[in-house]
């Protein structure tokens, strides 16, 4: 007998979920579990579409649970609160990113990075909540979530636009401050001029550096330069231009999710410097060592970011007037978007309206 998601907890709910690895996504009704006393329950406003879903829909990761709500770039209005909350309110603009829960007490924890707990639970499609029931994500109607893992929307910061930064925004924030290159005259190259490589850049140059893009298409060497301020443009096919710039960089963030040779780029670093992955191809990346040994190079990777960072992310992204490019869709155009997403035919991030076009049927 097949299970009754909509009768598994006592609120009921309403989104689109994908039920194999065909990936299509189509009307689906569950429900979520009751207000808890430190919870706090918000109406789903916007939901980011990120590359992550397109890997979780076709189970490319071999993790993925279905049905699948997908959405961890959630922005909404809350609702209800329990008896304990604190920081909220019902009528606030709350944001919930990828994480909904974590152990709390873990060394990564009390160091406010939830996203190293070896007990973290995603937003969708992650280990199991708490009760072992899945988690369903924010291509939805509503959410209910315990109000450590909210974070208060600011005033400035445009919703729809805003909404992508709660993952691509904290995924390159991050690593910029975590490894030093916030910081003026530092010189970042961004791999990839996609959701995360144009936010990337924007983050970068907002903190005072120097930004080179490095991308196989030159047809992108316009938007870069003129649109996201890029100070130099590197096309990686380009043998001559590439050694030409070898030397000169102090960091690499590098975004690409499709396998693709690193080497190349490695010779781009100064000697002492940081080459951060923030994609995640499906397949390992071959990596040279020769190029870290006699340059003391360091190849790293960065996940996301703890709730107290995003906040921080976001408050600073207010001030700078940074948002995501995106494409504004209704629900119903979902499965298109996903077509789209894998041909890498958006500018450069697909939101969903969810609180104008989400109607249960």
């Amino acid at each position: 007998m097949a299970k009754s998601y909509e009768k598994e907890h006592p609120v009921k709910a309403f989104g689109w979920a994908a039920r194999d690895t065909s990936g299509v996504l189509s009307p689906f009704h569950f429900s979520r579990r009751a207000t808890g006393e430190k919870d706090l329950r918000f109406k789903v406003l916007y939901t980011g579409i990120c590359h992550s879903d397109l890997h979780h829909l076709k189970n490319d990761w071999g993790s993925s649970k279905y049905p699948l709500v997908h959405g961890h770039e959630i922005v909404g209005v809350v609702t209800e609160v329990g008896s304990k909350v604190q920081k909220f309110k019902v009528g606030d603009k709350v944001g919930v990113g990828c994480l909904i829960g974590s152990c709390r007490t873990c060394e990564d924890c009390a160091d406010d990075l939830e996203n190293y707990c070896p007990k973290k639970i995603i937003t969708y499609d992650g280990p199991r909540y708490y009760d072992g029931t899945l988690t369903f994500g924010g291509y939805s109607d509503h959410m209910v979530v315990d109000e450590h893992f909210a974070i208060h929307w600011p005033e400035k910061l445009p919703l729809d636009g805003g909404a992508p930064l709660l993952c691509a925004g904290i995924t390159t924030y991050s690593p910029l401050k975590h490894f030093g290159l916030d910081k003026p005259g530092v010189h970042i190259g961004v791999v990839g001029l996609g959701g995360l490589g144009h936010v990337a850049v924007k983050f970068a140059k907002a903190f005072g550096a120097k930004v080179t893009v490095i991308s196989t298409s030159p047809s992108k060497k316009e938007e870069a330069l003129k649109e996201f301020g890029a100070d130099s443009f590197l096309v990686s096919r380009d043998a001559e231009a590439m050694q030409a710039a070898a030397g000169t960089l102090h960091g690499i963030l590098d975004t690409v999710s499709a396998v693709h040779p690193i080497l190349p780029l490695l010779s781009l670093l100064k000697n002492h410097a940081k080459y951060i992955l923030l994609g995640a191809p499906g397949k390992p990346l071959e990596l040279p060592v020769f190029p870290l040994l006699l340059g003391r190079k360091i190849v790293a990777g960065s996940a996301i970011g703890g709730i107290k960072e995003t906040e921080e992310m976001l408050n600073f992204a207010a001030e700078h007037g940074i948002t995501a490019d995106v494409e504004v869709i209704p629900i119903d155009y979902v499965n298109t978007a996903i077509e789209r997403l894998a041909k890498n035919d958006v500018r450069y991030r697909f939101v969903i309206d969810v609180g104008n076009t989400l109607k249960a049927a």
